[in-house]
């Protein structure tokens, strides 16, 4: 959280729909952070230590898809909370890591940003134990 506000990293190759969703974000009070990509993603959370949640396509160039990038940010950033988005593939939400949340594009606005704050309100997911 920053300055009280939580942070929320987009992940979107698609600079319309990438800045649709830091719109989104910004509207309902919240920091906004952008990557194109996940690599770019990881960079991010490398440096900063007070992203509450990632909002990541599925379909992404690069060396991982945000569902590959969801489960590397939870057995990386466990407490960061997890939403992911696309409009070409449906998921079962058992195919992501503990807490996430799945949503088809086209998403609906106030869905959003309800998951949003359900899940920053939410306490960290449990981890697995060995």
């Amino acid at each position: 959280m920053n300055n009280g506000r939580p942070v929320v990293l987009i992940v979107e190759d698609s600079a319309l729909i990438r800045m649709g969703a830091v719109d989104l974000v910004l509207a309902a009070g919240y920091e906004a952070l952008e990557a194109r990509d996940a690599d770019e993603a990881i960079r991010i959370l490398e440096l900063r230590n007070d992203i509450d949640l990632v909002f990541t396509d599925v379909q992404m160039p690069g060396t991982m898809d945000g569902i590959k990038l969801s489960h590397y940010i939870r057995d990386r950033w466990p407490p960061v909370k997890l939403m992911v988005a696309s409009g070409a593939a449906i998921l079962e939400e058992s195919s992501l890591p503990s807490g996430s949340r799945f949503f088809s594009k086209p998403y609906d606005d106030h869905t959003i940003t309800d998951a949003m704050a359900l899940l920053l309100l939410s306490e960290t997911p449990s981890l697995p134990t060995a």
